[in-house]
């Protein structure tokens, strides 16, 4: 018999019950035994849907009250030296370490973050040196598994992977120049011993590891690693399952299919086609081969027949026993469950599966594939093949206006009237700006007020002309404090946007959008995508309106802000019945038309916002050059209608720019903005390096945290900076939006930020 397996579940409740209950923790209002009830609630939530859809290996030990990776740093005693001493409990170094904290005595920031590989999902970056004490906290595998094992059942612990872990890590500041985290592989061993020892005594059966570093080029380097960690540790451990996804194995197949490990997992949903090379060079050994059929990261429901083809080719190799049929990843990138979703109508609803539907997507799979008689597997074969005929119907529909004007794009279409040297002077002609620059990413604190107008517009309670005189208020407010602080660009602060992605969509034809379809983000970051379903364009003028009414509030430059092509569709559940690029460019076009129109309302600088640029960017290097190719068109085919005096800013954040600073390069923006306050600087040396010569405002403080930095540590950011940047190109600013902040650190942190500044132009006249 074929088993059904799901590799992880969303930690964030049905009811987004973790991020009330972390925030009200937080704020002083919920004590930590309150908490950790709810998480307890939530857990045993989790297990008990998985098993309710028919699933044999359930996961736990992957839930966290933050990021997983950071549970594993805590766990591991990877705590760096900054968050130790100050009598804070684990919970609270654990917190500290994620969003920094400045209570008390204590005030430390938060450590970095970067995405989760080609995801939208942040983790926190672990910090190894040589002189590292990993030792075993806390056994979190081992007392989730007891803890399902209490509520009736059975799981497969999860647990992140050594090498992955060191390979997703960074040199502390305490490390010697050149220091590897790889290199300290022999002294973090023994606690996965100590870890996985305590799994096997407590009677687990097999547990799953995450190696998702083995999809990458770099694993190659890795091999000798990977042979000596899982001698190692299969001396000692569970039965285990080895589990990649995102992405192929390719030539790491070579090592990976000779580990001395019970199974293997590969991810069919991003790369069907390495099924025949990976099942082929297993079938001498005596490995399972767990097929990631149910994709991980999009909310479309599975194509059984198609799931079932894929499946029935494992068998042939392998046999039947030893197939598992499984999730492509873990399901924290999608949505709970379908079942809160209220108002989407029958059709649109028939279309899509959430977390909980595809775990039953999983055990239906794998019970028609086992030649189950069950007549509810028949049924629900019956009905899946009479949905997708249904969807395929529907997508077959195009506009075609929409598919002529991406047809008709020319190279024309991508380039400003005149390079950058020439831009620049009718740019600092029209806006007379002083020298270092200041401004902010885009968005002010969504404050409960805010929320609150917007769901009574949602709900009728407030008419639209008293919700719109609302949000005139809100941007007032803005602008004045703005100028009061002294900024030079101003921005109105979107009190009006709920997302900077669900926004747009909401004005955009081709999109879908569901009540109550939360994904983590970061910590208790929570964001609800909208589903791309067809042809994309504008229906007419999407922030004209706001931006013009800020700008008539004030003499100083308003900035207009969009949200770019590339991070729209990477930040929506995008279609999968045409490519990406015809997606983005779609929405380039759309964005184009937004573009123009602000500068014709007298917008002279706008900023089309493209973060998830790099996010986007495919796994293997091989794979890049098309991907680089139409997502920098796509953001030169939204700016290019611009004439030479109104600026063009773009913001990036938690990238790692110098493998594709080229492509950078190939943007062409006026001025960028990036994160740069957590990476210790390090992004600028690629500008440095590459002699980037258009406008740049590295972040000089973390807004992720409500840490305020003081106008010193804003000073030495901004010496830093100078000796990687010529003072006539940079811009000060924060990381990234205030969206998320509240209002008396935002206040505080600006006008720390305007003062530094204002020493800087005294300093560096």
């Amino acid at each position: 018999m074929v088993l059904s397996s799901v590799l992880g579940f969303p930690r964030i409740g049905a009811n987004r019950e973790i991020k009330k209950a972390v925030e009200a923790y937080w704020g002083g209002k919920l004590p930590e035994a309150e908490l950790l009830k709810v998480v307890a609630e939530v857990k045993k939530y989790n297990w008990t849907t998985i098993k309710a859809q028919g699933v044999d290996l359930i996961p736990s030990g992957e839930f966290t009250l933050y990021d997983h990776v950071l549970d594993h740093s805590v766990a591991f005693n990877a705590i760096p030296k900054r968050y130790q001493g100050h009598g804070l409990s684990l919970l609270d170094i654990f917190f500290a370490m994620g969003r920094g904290r400045q209570q008390g005595s204590v005030d430390v920031p938060a450590c970095e973050m970067k995405k989760w590989f080609d995801s939208n999902y942040h983790f926190v970056v672990p910090e190894i040196f040589e002189g590292i004490d990993f030792k075993l906290n806390y056994n979190k595998a081992l007392d989730e598994y007891k803890e399902a094992k209490a509520v009736g059942v059975t799981t497969r612990p999860v647990v992140l992977g050594p090498i992955s872990y060191l390979a997703l890590a960074k040199a502390s500041r305490e490390a010697s120049a050149g220091y590897s985290p790889i290199s300290a592989l022999s002294k973090l061993l023994p606690v996965y011993e100590q870890l996985l020892s305590e799994l096997k005594a407590a009677g687990v059966e097999s547990v799953q590891i995450d190696e998702p570093v083995l999809v990458l080029d770099s694993a190659a380097d890795l091999a000798q690693q990977y042979e000596t960690a899982y001698a190692a540790l299969s001396k000692v451990s569970p039965s285990i399952v080895l589990t990649t996804y995102f992405g192929r194995l390719g030539d790491n197949l070579s090592f990976v299919s000779k580990l001395p490990i019970a199974a293997l997992h590969i991810d069919l949903d991003r790369e069907p086609k390495q099924l025949a090379a990976v099942a082929n060079a297993i079938k001498p050994t005596t490995l399972l081969l767990s097929l990631g059929l149910v994709s991980g990261r999009n909310i479309w429901k599975t194509d059984f027949a198609y799931a079932s083809t894929l499946a029935e080719e494992a068998i042939a190799i392998l046999g039947e026993q030893r197939v598992i049929v499984a999730t492509s990843s873990s399901l924290l990138h999608t949505p709970v469950t379908l079942t809160n979703e209220k108002k989407l109508p029958l059709e649109q609803l028939d279309w899509f599966s959430f977390a909980t539907e595809k775990a039953a997507e999983v055990a239906t799979i794998a019970a028609s594939v086992s030649k189950s008689t069950s007549p509810a597997v028949a049924a629900a074969l019956a009905a899946n093949k009479e949905s997708i005929a249904k969807r395929r119907a529907f997508e077959k529909n195009s506009d075609d206006a929409v598919r002529k004007r991406v047809a008709a794009i020319t190279p024309e279409m991508l380039n400003r009237q005149n390079p950058f040297s020439i831009r620049v002077k009718a740019q600092h002609e029209h806006l007379k700006l002083p020298k270092f620059p200041t401004t902010t990413i885009g968005s002010f604190p969504q404050t409960k007020e805010i929320r609150t107008a917007r769901a009574k517009l949602g709900k009728k309670e407030l008419t639209e002309a008293e919700y719109n005189e609302f949000i005139k208020k809100e941007i007032e407010t803005v602008v004045r404090f703005q100028e009061k602080v002294g900024l030079d660009i101003l921005v109105h602060g979107e009190p009006e946007r709920n997302d900077m992605v669900q926004y747009f969509g909401e004005q955009l034809q081709g999109f879908v959008f569901t009540q109550n379809a939360w994904v983590q983000s970061y910590g208790s970051r929570y964001v609800r995508p909208p589903i791309i379903c067809a042809d994309v364009s504008r229906k007419g003028p999407m922030t004209v309106e706001w931006s013009s009414y800020a700008q008539s509030l004030t003499d100083k430059p308003m900035k207009g802000m969009l949200t770019g092509p590339v991070t729209i569709l990477n930040w929506s559940f995008p279609r999968v019945d045409i490519s990406r690029e015809m997606q983005s460019k779609q929405l380039a076009l759309a964005l184009r038309d937004e573009v123009v129109d602000l500068e014709k309302a007298g917008i002279s600088a706008i900023q089309v916002d493209e973060p998830a640029i790099r996010e986007g960017l495919p796994l293997r290097r091989v794979d890049w050059d098309g991907y680089l190719k139409w997502a920098v068109d796509s953001f030169r085919l939204s700016t290019a209608g611009l004439t030479d005096k109104t600026q063009a800013h773009s913001h990036f954040c938690y990238s790692d720019f110098n493998d594709i600073f080229p492509s950078i390069l190939a943007l062409d923006a006026d001025v960028i903005s990036i994160e740069a306050s957590k990476s210790d600087m390090k992004l600028l040396n690629a500008f440095k390096e590459f002699s980037y010569s258009n406008e740049i405002g590295p972040g000089v403080y973390d807004i992720h945290s409500p840490r305020v930095p003081s106008v010193e540590e804003i000073k030495e950011r901004i010496t830093g900076m100078l000796q990687l940047i010529p003072d006539n190109l940079l811009y000060i600013n924060p990381d990234c939006g205030l969206k998320t902040r509240g209002w008396k650190e935002t206040e505080a942190a600006l006008a720390n930020m305007v003062e530094a500044a204002k020493w800087a132009r005294q300093t560096y006249a």
